[in-house]
């Protein structure tokens, strides 16, 4: 089952589902997810999930 984790300013899932995303996941990181005060945390969470296999896009533009 794939897994599709978005990050913005308002809505997130939980950092340990981001942290244990694997090969069969895709992270999309919205560009108003840097407004999040804890980002830093979903940022680092990313890059555990990056090493464990997951998909990682960073998207510059916001979608309607």
């Amino acid at each position: 089952m794939i897994a599709i984790h978005t990050i913005d300013a308002a809505n997130a899932p939980a950092l340990g589902d981001i942290r244990a995303a694997g090969s069969e996941a895709t992270i999309r990181i919205r560009r108003s997810a840097t407004e999040r005060k804890d980002f830093a945390k979903y940022w680092e969470a990313v890059g555990v999930a990056l090493k464990r296999g997951a998909v990682v896009q960073v998207v510059n533009r916001e979608e309607s």
